[in-house]
């Protein structure tokens, strides 16, 4: 066939349509098989977007234009000759012979520019972004030296080491100028959610203090063996998570949901853990996560945050979910009430930790605080349980040992009380 209709395919099942992201090939370009053309948006999740064939590629959608699954974006004209630079594609085979000596190096360098890397000048590479993001660094500040003017991890780590000039990027100057700009189809599904969720549910939140000082102390007495042991660091995720898991075993309803005229309990904990991305708020799942350990805990979120922020997260890695831990306490909250996460039927949000002066055997004494959220949805929860179960999220994390037993003291498992 001289020419190829490449269509959107679909990136998981209850998904029609999907946004241009990004085109990272021109109009005219010629691009090689498994290269990656297009970044695409769904409601979900960032998708790749490979050529199905060599040849010279005509665009038939432009960056950020909706278009549904199946519909043709671009045809490639596979009878089109490959340029004079992007010959060196197929040379290296019949070249490799004369593999160990310099000149060899010249290929693999020609060849550079037909791989996944004709970004637009200044488009950051997924680690340069989070990297980035991570320190309020804009575009404008770094130039890039990748292929086409790309931002490597090098060049972001290069311009901090060197400092910024504040003159680089334009400051506030009293201008009267708006922009605007169109809503990702993940922004678009994450309005329409909570719109949805405070329209349908009758949410409530209940609040609670958690004494941290517990964790923080075992965590000081054990991190440097935890890590070198498990190889990941000890973060206090895993004690909530684990908290959170005896806690939904004894209250089943908040880790149910309504569908229809039914409650569909679950025997499980699929634990989501919201993570704020450049392209927006996304919540991966840990799957059964009452069955893992402290370490297994760790190492899952570290996992599905860092393919979350690199754009790499799955519609799989997303769907499904039992119950969600938002942590707002990274970005300094004290205190709020997060919005349950359809067709979930409660979410705990954790907030910063503060020393604060509390009272302890008639003693005022500074302990390091966290305030705890439950939002609940009152149909299905009832104020008793919704309670009883953030009461004992806390209870486990003042009393850590609690979590070997689920949730009581050694002698209570040894007097089965």
């Amino acid at each position: 066939m001289p020419k190829i209709d490449m269509k959107v395919p679909s990136p998981g099942e209850s998904i029609s349509e999907v946004q241009i992201a990004t085109w990272l090939v021109k109009d005219g370009d010629y691009v090689t098989t498994g290269q990656t053309i297009a970044e695409v948006d769904s409601d979900k999740a960032t998708l790749e977007l490979p050529a199905e064939a060599s040849g010279t590629i005509t665009l038939k959608a432009a960056a950020g234009d909706t278009v549904a699954v199946g519909e043709v974006v671009c045809i490639i004209d596979t009878d089109a000759a490959a340029p004079a630079n992007a010959a060196p594609v197929a040379a290296p085979k019949a070249e490799a012979a004369p593999a160990v000596e310099k000149p060899a190096a010249k290929p693999a360098a020609a060849s550079a520019p037909t791989e996944p890397s004709p970004y637009p000048a200044g488009h950051p590479s997924p680690a340069a972004a989070k990297m980035m993001s991570e320190n309020g660094i804009q575009s404008a500040q770094i130039s890039g030296s990748g292929p086409s003017g790309r931002i490597t991890k090098g060049d972001v780590i290069a311009a901090m080491a060197k400092g910024f000039d504040t003159n680089a990027v334009p400051q506030w100057g009293g201008s009267r100028d708006i922009r605007s700009e169109k809503m990702t189809m993940l922004r678009k599904k994450v309005a329409e959610r909570l719109v949805s969720v405070k329209n349908t549910t009758a949410m409530l939140t209940t609040f609670n203090e958690v004494n941290m000082k517990p964790i923080m102390d075992l965590r000081a007495k054990y991190k440097d063996v935890f890590k070198e042991k498990h190889q990941v660091g000890l973060g206090f995720m895993s004690f909530f998570t684990k908290a959170v898991c005896e806690a939904l075993h004894q209250f089943p309803a908040v880790n149910a949901r309504i569908e229809g005229n039914e409650i569909v309990f679950h025997d499980y904990c699929d634990i989501g853990v919201a993570v704020s991305t450049p392209k927006g708020l996304m919540v991966p799942v840990m799957r059964n996560a009452e069955m893992l350990t402290l370490a297994q805990i760790e190492k899952n979120i570290g996992d599905l945050a860092k393919k979350a922020r690199d754009g790499k997260i799955t519609v799989d890695d997303m769907q499904g979910g039992t119950f969600t831990i938002t942590n707002g306490g990274v970005f300094g909250s004290m205190l709020s009430t997060p919005i349950i996460n359809p067709p979930q039927s409660a979410i705990l949000g954790m907030h910063n930790i503060v020393e604060r002066p509390v009272a302890e055997n008639g003693q005022v004494v500074i302990r390091p605080i966290m305030y705890v959220a439950l939002s609940y949805d009152h149909r299905i929860i009832d104020g008793r349980e919704s309670v009883s179960f953030l009461v004992k999220v806390k209870d486990m994390l003042e009393h850590p040992e609690r979590l070997l037993f689920g949730g009581k003291t050694a002698e209570e498992v040894l007097l089965g009380l």
